[in-house]
């Protein structure tokens, strides 16, 4: 392969703009590629993919190039030099590669691979936290949440089949295949831009991961129920919840954030879904409105995000422990506030996109020993781990509520 100049400081651009403005990578990267109208898909690819690449890597080739942050432009492309030299490519004779130990590397790579935080490119606290929760398993799940993730459909049937998606998009040259268990899914064997094809535009699917359909499965939602969805966010789950019900019911999706359900709004019209309600959570009022109500009630909580690293590398640098004691709290708050709007003999999922125990099982189990959660029962869970699946990591649990108690003759008299 050959470096290209326009591409490479395209790359050292993005880099710079998230280690050191500490900005969101996927937005970063979104501006950098509209940079340049003449770049077509394999140069678009190559920026993506090695700042993503260089972004996920970031302290092991930090310590094979010996620099330290913040990064300036120099050690940015000593890091670049790094990922060139491991990925096979030769390094130009451009200024800006001058005096970068290429012959070093991949020997300091094998010597620095031999130590796990080195090796799987991860903060102390973060490897000494998977070790204590996951304890051998840790191993195998970090270096699963270091691969890349594939790209997964979730096919709208209120629109079209899985064969109707298929065929369309192989007519735009992308390729796909179904997913055992998975009725609505789709993978690309190829990375490729689906949102410029028609099937999207038209709403025929949605990007969504394997492991996050399975939430709406368990939920098992039916038509002309209502169905809440408290942390909605832009709404995958809500959108899959109403293709389920068949545009019958009601799903209200709710969430803190006012941008997030304008975006929703904006999905539901182009999937063709009309069963939705927005609501803002802006004070308890909107909580209280609904006690009660909920036939189906999801709670796809706020967590580390650990379970999908493999597509948010930039969060393991941006992670820290303060924040994980506080959204372990929020957790807490969420399940006792909002599992009152389920209705006697409903039921509940609660789901996080993370594998430790303590936002997920444990969860569970002390939300059942409270005040809170003494009408409910643990019907299921499920842990969906990267090195198994394949896919992102998750956690389901179903809960029951139970049924009202009538009294008796005997208790009212």
């Amino acid at each position: 392969m050959k470096l290209h100049r326009n591409l490479v400081f395209a790359s050292i651009d993005s880099l710079n703009d998230i280690f050191n403005e500490k900005k969101q990578a996927d937005k970063v990267l979104r501006n950098t590629l509209k940079r340049d109208k003449r770049w077509g898909s394999r140069d678009r690819s190559f920026i993506a993919e090695t700042t993503y690449d260089i972004v996920r890597w970031k302290r092991l080739y930090a310590e094979i190039a010996e620099v330290k942050e913040p990064f300036d432009r120099g050690n940015l492309f000593r890091m670049f030099t790094v990922w060139a030299t491991l990925h096979g490519i030769a390094i130009p004779d451009w200024p800006q590669f001058e005096a970068t130990p290429t012959r070093r590397i991949k020997g300091r790579f094998d010597e620095l691979s031999k130590i796990r935080k080195l090796r799987e490119s991860i903060p102390d606290w973060l490897d000494e936290l998977g070790e204590k929760e996951l304890g051998k398993k840790w191993d195998k799940e970090i270096s699963a949440l270091n691969k890349q993730a594939s790209v997964i459909l979730r096919v709208n049937p209120l629109k079209a089949t899985v064969e109707q998606v298929q065929v369309q998009l192989a007519e735009a040259e992308i390729q796909t295949e179904t997913i055992k268990g998975y009725p609505h899914a789709l993978k690309l064997v190829e990375r490729a831009n689906v949102f410029s094809t028609d099937a999207f535009q038209n709403g025929w699917f949605e990007v969504q991961d394997a492991s996050s359909q399975k939430v709406a499965q368990l939920l098992d939602p039916k038509p002309g129920m209502r169905v809440i969805d408290v942390c909605a966010g832009a709404g995958g789950k809500s959108l899959h919840i109403a293709s389920l019900m068949e545009n019958k019911g009601q799903v209200v999706s709710m969430d803190i954030y006012e941008n997030k359900l304008t975006e929703l709004k904006r999905r539901a019209r182009r999937n063709g879904i009309h069963n939705i309600e927005t609501r803002l959570i802006d004070s308890s009022k909107a909580i209280k409105k609904l006690l009660g109500k909920a036939d189906k009630l999801l709670i796809d909580a706020p967590c580390s995000g650990l379970g999908v690293l493999r597509r948010n590398p930039d969060a393991k640098w941006k992670l820290e422990p303060e924040f994980l004691d506080k959204i372990r709290a929020t957790q807490v708050e969420i399940l006792d506030s909002y599992s009152r709007m389920v209705k006697p003999g409903g039921q509940m999922v609660y789901a996080t996109c993370s594998i430790l125990p303590s936002e997920n099982e444990k969860q569970v189990k002390a939300f059942l020993k409270r005040e809170a959660g003494k009408d409910f029962t643990l019907t299921k869970d499920q842990k969906i781990l990267p090195s198994t699946s394949g896919f992102d990591g998750f956690y389901l649990a179903l809960l029951q509520k139970k049924e009202e108690q009538i009294p008796t003759t005997n208790e009212l008299s």
